[in-house]
């Protein structure tokens, strides 16, 4: 089965991003059809410095690869680097309406927050619905705050069979509604945007200065704590098999340990959960030339899916190389 996904490129990847959708993007490619690309159009509904998105862009790609993705066993590409996806979204465009996008709860939900939108914010789920339907996805896997924008792209295909032909694959939602939501080092969800996050990647100094914030209550080092209610176990079962939770769980019942502590044994568990992932990193930021290779090659493939799949869209249209 055909499986789509994409992450924008707007900083450091951390755990959130790690538990909730690279661990699941990895599963996919040992099993599905993968189609990964990175989302840098998208990133422009936020970015405004040309520096930043480039450099954001090719260190997206070297850490997905440096955590497993394979361009042998996946298409892995720069959505830029594909512009049959931006003619599509104006195919696409014709098949939703205003009232329709104006009900995008993420574009409802920025500009509640003070954000001055642009278009492009505005026509978020268009982009988004061609990424899906240009590579004939079949399955797409997103969080619950994207499922609308899922239903839009559902709603844009079968709006267009029907107004046109039948030239598009109508994607299944692939949701996993047990995802826990990751908390950052605040006890909120992990998120760039709150600027709590445990960035994996980061220097060894980098990592334990955020795992030492960890927020915790003011029990004393004799007290027993309670790992369910803690931040920190909620952060360190991630890495944990079912005996070794079993076994972090009672040392914060007995009492006799510190907070200190307990952000000791997670640092650990981190360090040494991507210690080869970071090795990894460090060779693929000397081999730049292997980087730009893979996404060469990963462009190439995408690009004839895509043309392919344009061209029944334009001939459906009556759109001809006149």
């Amino acid at each position: 089965m055909r499986v789509l996904t994409g992450l924008q490129p707007s900083g450091k990847l951390h755990l959130g991003n790690y538990f909730s959708a690279i661990k699941k993007i990895l599963d996919y490619q040992s099993k599905e059809d993968l189609f990964l690309f990175i989302a840098n159009l998208h990133a422009l509904t936020t970015f405004r410095s040309k520096e930043e998105l480039r450099t954001f862009t090719i260190e997206c790609a070297i850490d997905l690869l440096a955590l497993g993705v394979d361009p042998k066993k996946s298409v892995f590409w720069v959505q830029s680097d594909v512009p049959q996806v931006t003619e599509l979204t104006w195919y696409l465009s014709q098949s939703i309406t205003v009232s329709q996008l104006q009900l995008a709860h993420s574009f409802k939900d920025k500009v509640a927050k003070g954000f001055v939108p642009g278009a492009g914010l505005f026509t978020y789920p268009v982009l988004m619905a061609s990424d899906i339907l240009l590579f004939s996805a079949e399955k797409v896997p997103v969080g619950k705050d994207q499922k609308q924008h899922l239903e839009f792209a559902r709603d844009i295909a079968e709006r267009f069979n029907t107004q046109f032909g039948q030239a598009l694959i109508i994607p299944e939602p692939d949701i996993d509604e047990n995802t826990a939501t990751i908390p950052g080092v605040d006890g909120a969800k992990m998120s760039k945007s709150y600027q709590n996050t445990i960035d994996f990647f980061g220097t060894e100094k980098e990592i334990k200065k955020k795992v030492m914030s960890i927020v915790s209550d003011s029990k004393a080092v004799e007290d027993p704590k309670d790992p369910e209610s803690s931040v920190i176990f909620q952060i360190h079962s991630l890495f944990l098999s079912p005996s070794e939770k079993t076994s972090q769980m009672e040392k914060y019942k007995r009492g006799g340990v510190g907070y200190g502590d307990l952000k000791k044994d997670l640092l650990e568990s981190i360090l040494n959960h991507f210690a080869p992932f970071r090795r990894k990193r460090e060779e693929l930021a000397q081999n730049l030339d292997y980087v730009h290779q893979v996404l060469k090659e990963g462009k190439e493939k995408a690009k004839i899916v895509a043309e392919s799949k344009l061209e029944d869209v334009r001939k459906t249209l009556g759109i001809y190389p006149f």
